[in-house]
């Protein structure tokens, strides 16, 4: 089996990026969720307040990934479009070429609409 060609290691790196962003979109809402369960509850146990404070903290440490994340993400559907162009004049093999056109397609459906992840 040969090895896979550049193109088809950006193409996943991208995905790979586009997952993670909305893994951590997924975490944000659950911690939400349980700040928002947190406020409502009583102080049955006596440490609610540092409860509260925690979980704030996690949403912040949670919110503080995404500007890098979306840097990461621009550099990789960069990359993504310099291997497209390369391979295209390469001769790289037209599934992997498919496959990473709609890649970008559907990333910068996302990004013009501010919902990617």
């Amino acid at each position: 089996m040969p090895p896979p060609s550049s193109l088809a290691i950006a193409t996943g790196a991208l995905q790979r990026l586009i997952k993670e962003e909305a893994s951590y979109h997924d975490e944000l809402k659950g911690q939400e969720a349980r700040l928002q369960k947190l406020t409502n509850s009583s102080d049955e146990d006596g440490n609610h307040d540092w409860n509260i404070r925690q979980e704030r903290t996690a949403i912040e440490q949670t919110r503080a990934v995404f500007p890098s994340l979306k840097q990461r993400i621009s550099e990789a559907q960069a990359n993504v479009k310099r291997q497209l162009e390369e391979g295209e004049n390469s001769g790289v093999n037209e599934i992997e070429v498919k496959r990473a056109k709609e890649l970008l397609e559907s990333v910068e459906e996302k990004v013009a609409s501010d919902t990617l992840r």
